[in-house]
């Protein structure tokens, strides 16, 4: 799998008139090796790949990145790299300078200063653009990541009462998730209850939920480095007319969304799908964010779904839908599913937790 993503990144480094190019960004250094050690580079050059490692890797290494030499570092990766570059005669090596400091990033451009006729330029962004369509595994393990993300809230469901506090909601939502195979969850947990719920990322607090309150939940859960991530909104005790009505035009809106979303569409046309009918009903303004964002080895990743993307969906793409409306003093309803752009361009929702406006 990795063999094929390396020769993936062999030919847009020729687009780009690149020899090589250094991968330093751990979700890209994992993408392309298999590697999930915590320090490390990835070099590729048009026939060629190695992992780039320190003393401490050495073993791990051999057994997680089947075909890619193996080059312990020296001092510095600079003073590795230098080296590669010299005996491979490369003239133009591509940095993710974006994934350096800016010192490190100053390090490795001043090798132009020291190996005779060497470009080394901002290559950053061409191991995202491979990672935006996902192969059948990436997609099997989301997938995966997602079940553990139903499974999650269908347990919270019996947690959440009157008095316990958001955070401990979150602790035991988080717990659940990692018993049920998760290695760590793929972003801080939002419990955001009542008025709280008008804050679209209200991580969770020591607020105590309430009757009455409606209470938004988004969470995820991380498969073999894959990530889930889902949102949904609940009612401690009866909805009031208005509560409904909120939840009702968000839930639509979301519904609309999903059923119309296609191969070819660009990132602003997908967003406008439920941005137009909640502006239709009053909630244009309440729906601040965007439609949503790709999703795999990052929790937001490319591309965008919002107003002012001109990404286009392809197939092998999984994305997030969560369209969300907010109302300060009032609280909040968002509703979000994670779905894959299918090879014969069809939809699957990954995420099937209910979406009915559940009282509890």
């Amino acid at each position: 799998m990795t063999e094929q993503r390396i020769k993936n990144l062999q030919a847009l480094l020729s687009d780009q008139g690149l020899d090589a190019m250094l991968v330093s960004s751990p979700e890209n250094r994992r993408y392309l090796s298999g590697f999930t050690g915590s320090a490390g580079s990835v070099l590729v050059t048009a026939n060629r790949a190695w992992m780039i490692v320190d003393f401490r890797y050495l073993e791990q290494v051999q057994m997680q990145c089947k075909g890619l030499d193996v080059i312990r570092q020296g001092d510095t990766v600079v003073d590795t790299l230098r080296s590669v570059i010299e005996q491979e005669h490369l003239s133009s090596v591509g940095i993710e300078d974006h994934a350096l400091s800016h010192r490190d990033a100053g390090h490795f451009l001043n090798l132009e200063k020291t190996v005779t006729n060497l470009r080394v330029v901002s290559a950053g962004g061409l191991v995202e653009q491979l990672r935006t369509r996902k192969d059948t595994g990436e997609v099997d393990t989301i997938r995966k990541a997602a079940q553990i993300a139903d499974a999650g809230f269908e347990h919270i469901l019996g947690v959440i009462r009157p008095g316990i506090t958001e955070i401990e909601v979150a602790f035991e939502l988080e717990t659940f998730l990692r018993r049920q195979g998760a290695s760590h969850i793929a972003f801080d947990t939002i419990v955001a209850s009542g008025w709280r719920g008008a804050w679209p990322h209200g991580v969770a607090s020591d607020k105590p939920l309430a009757s009455g309150e409606l209470v938004t939940l988004d969470f995820g859960a991380v498969v073999d480095g894959y990530c889930s991530d889902i949102t949904r909104t609940v009612c401690i005790g009866e909805p009031t007319s208005e509560q409904r009505s909120l939840y009702d035009h968000v839930l639509e809106s979301q519904v609309r969304a999903l059923h119309a979303l296609r191969v070819g569409m660009t990132g602003r046309e997908a967003d406008a799908l439920a941005r137009s009918y909640l502006s239709d009903h009053g909630l244009g303004e309440a729906f601040g964010h965007s439609l949503g964002h790709g999703l795999g080895l990052e929790v937001h990743e490319a591309p965008r779904l919002s107003k002012v993307s001109d990404d286009i969906l392809t197939e092998g793409m999984v994305v997030t839908v969560e369209p969300g409306a907010y109302l300060p003093g009032f609280g909040g309803v968002r509703i979000e599913d994670d779905v894959w752009f299918r090879p014969d361009g069809t939809v699957e929702i990954l995420t099937h937790a209910p979406k009915e406006l559940i009282s509890l």
